[in-house]
This record gives structure tokens, sequence and C-alpha cells, in this order.
């Protein structure tokens, strides 16, 4: 026999007073609770994959296929924060790779060019690191050379022209021995745009940087008046032209292009500012909500194309607030002290790694930290945070390396 008060009579007056009775109103609470998060929920859901069918995904089919050198340990799972320990060891023949660390390729891409893959300037690796609740950025210098699988030997930046993220991918682990699990690739137009809806993004810029945003915004038709920034060295805002020429800037040799300033600096500097403006853009966010992290990732998603899965973007998203709370790290490939500018290659001047097997150990250790151990079963430490590079004292020798025997 049915409860009598599992019913409620509306057209009896009576029944309609026990509706408010003590009993009654705390269903009647709960009932109108659950009624308004089933709506919330169902249309966040909603309005959340929507977000997602707008971004450009790469079916993942076609990505490098390396599981014949992986290791033992499994797949990281985003999102993962528990889990056993596992060793991984270096020179047993595999690529590296562990449960509790992701490791994405970020790629900048200059696509205005004729050839089909556009090139890339920006090759950063961050790595989320679950196991010491870490965030590591890794930049690859462009001039590095490395064999490039089918190709032979070249500059690193030249697997992107070649054969874009995948190519690239497939050469960076065929020489430095570290899974790449997945990527995403924004073209200049894209980061301005990136930028932009972010409404911009203060950097802390010198003075000489400053000039060089000046130049290139003038130069380049972007601004009628040659003082775009009028602001003084320091904490500075930039829109997104500006912060893609600043994330640019590799100094300008007096003279070129009829410039009469001439401004210090290389790519380790360029590759430098390019990770100072990423960590800048995640400490930003650590202030966020989980609602602003939606957001930003409804507008900006459109103009980044991924190998990402939607579910794994999903468990980003949802634990971007404790990832955003990791600490930061810094590191560059190749490692200080372990290469040298070679002027005697069929490619012109590269910075050729003198030591493969030194930098790949460098590398790990980074990446990986106590989780690491050498064939001999020793523990390496994690090295500290390397600062910008500056030219090896290596002698300089010739030859070109050939492709690596794991």
């Amino acid at each position: 026999m049915a409860n009598k008060d599992s019913v409620v009579d509306i057209s009896s007056n009576t029944q309609v007073f026990k509706l408010y009775n003590k009993k009654g109103r705390v269903r009647r609470i709960l009932c109108l609770v659950f009624s308004i998060l089933f709506l919330l929920g169902g249309s966040g859901l909603v309005y959340y994959y929507t977000i997602l069918n707008s971004m450009n995904f790469v079916d993942i089919s076609k990505d490098p296929d390396t599981g014949s050198k992986q290791t033992g340990a499994t797949t990281p799972t985003v999102g993962e924060l528990n889990g056993s320990g596992t060793q991984l060891t270096v020179g047993d023949g595999q690529l590296l790779q562990d449960s509790k660390v992701l490791n994405v390729m970020l790629f900048g891409e200059d696509n205005k060019g004729e050839d089909e893959h556009g090139r890339t300037d920006t090759m950063i690796m961050m790595s989320i690191d679950n196991r010491h609740k870490k965030l590591k950025l890794t930049s690859f210098q462009r001039d590095t050379y490395v064999y490039i699988p089918g190709y032979g030997n070249n500059k690193i930046n030249a697997a992107y022209t070649y054969g874009g993220p995948k190519l690239t991918i497939e050469t960076i682990e065929a020489n430095f021995g570290i899974k790449v699990d997945r990527y995403a690739v924004v073209d200049f137009d894209s980061f301005i745009d990136i930028i932009d809806t972010l409404h911009g993004i203060d950097m802390e810029v010198t003075a000489d940087e400053i000039a060089y945003i000046n130049y290139q915004m003038y130069k380049n038709g972007q601004s009628d008046e040659w003082s775009t920034i009028k602001d003084s060295p320091g904490i500075v805002h930039l829109n997104g032209q500006e912060a893609l020429w600043y994330a640019r800037n590799r100094g300008l040799t007096k003279g070129e292009d009829d410039n009469e300033i001439g401004l210090d600096g290389d790519d380790w500097d360029r590759t430098s500012r390019q990770r100072k403006l990423l960590e800048t853009m995640f400490n930003r966010f650590k202030s966020a909500d989980l609602g602003q992290i939606i957001s930003i990732v409804s507008s900006v998603g459109p103009m980044i194309t991924t190998n990402l899965k939607k579910d794994e973007i999903t468990a980003l998203v949802s634990h971007a607030l404790t990832y955003l709370s990791y600490e930061v790290e810094q590191y560059y490939v190749p490692t200080e002290g372990l290469w040298y500018y070679n002027d005697n290659t069929d490619v012109g001047s590269v910075i050729e790694i003198a030591n493969m097997d030194a930098q790949r150990l460098a590398f790990a250790q980074f990446i990986y930290e106590d989780a690491l151990t050498s064939p001999t079963g020793e523990t390496y430490p994690a090295p500290t945070t390397l600062p910008a590079g500056s030219p090896a004292t290596t002698p300089q020798t010739t030859g070109a390396p050939t492709a690596p025997q794991f």
C-alpha cells in the first residue's frame, strides 16, 4: 500500500496545506533545488559540448605510432593525480613515459609561406607532472642539428616544414628518447586573436624589448607612429600583435632592413621570452574559477588545432585549477655545456649536440626526476632550472650525427 504522504492532491485545500507543513516543505525545497541543478547541469553540458565541437581536432589515428618503443608504463591519463610509482631506465631501447606525466608539444606556426605545413620557430613541450606537482616548459632550439626520420640530418625546425607536428614529434622522440603524448598548434593570427580575446597581457619588458616591438609594429604597417608603446620599461600591457613581436624577438642587427637601432639578442633569448609569456599566462589564471576557465576555453579553443581528445580536454579543464597551482619550471634543449656551433654542414650554421647520450639523460632528468634510473639502477637527482643559454665551450668538431640507436 502506498504511503498516503507520497501523493499530493492539489485539488484539495487540505492537501495543499500539507505541502507547506514541515515535512512537505523539505521535500518541496529539495525537489526545487534538484530541478534547478538538473536544468543548469543539462544546459551547462550542452554548452560545454558545443564548445568542444567548435575546436579543431585532428584524427589521432594519424599520429605517430611509437608503441613498439614505449616502456611498460601505461599511457598517461589526463587528470590522474594518484597512482603507484614507476622507475624509468635510460638506455634500455625504449621511449620514456610515465603515467603521471603528460607531455604536450606546443607549436607556434607561421603559415604565411608556400610550404604545406608552414614554419615553426616555437617548439615548447609542456609537461604536466602530477607526480611532482609541477608544470614544466622545455624549449627546443630551432637550429639544433638532429636526425629527421626519412630525411636525414637537418635543423629540427625543418621537420615541421617536411611533415608538420607528426614528423616533428617523431624527430623529437627519435633523438631524445622521450614519449610525446599530444600536441597543439597556434598560428600567428590565432595567437594575436587569443591574446586580444584575453584583453591583452601584462609583461615585464626592457627598454630594448619596447624598442623592438615599436620598430616591428611601425615597419610592418601595424602602427601609424613609431612609438606604439610609450610606457617606461617595467610591467607593460601588450595587445595581441605587440605580444607576438615580443615572443618573436631575437634581436635586431643594425642595418638589417635599413634599421638604425640594432638590438642585442639571439634565439636563446627568443625561446626564453616564449616560456616567460606562457608562465605569465599561467600565473594570470591562478586566480580564476572553474566557470572562468570554461569561458576562456570557449573563447580560445576554436583558435587551436590539437590532437587532444574531447574527454582529455574535459579532464584538463576539470583539473585546471589544480594544475595552475603547480610550480612552473623552465628548461631548454640543447642543455648548457652539451652543444656547440658548427658552420660546416650542408644546411649552414647549426647547433650541434656534442654528446647525445648526455643530452638524453639531462632532458630525462628534468622531466622525470626521481622516477628515473640509470641502466645500473643509480637514481639521478632532477637538475635545477637552467639560465638563458650561451655558447658551450666544447671544442668544435666536424661531421654530422647519425640516426640515433636506442
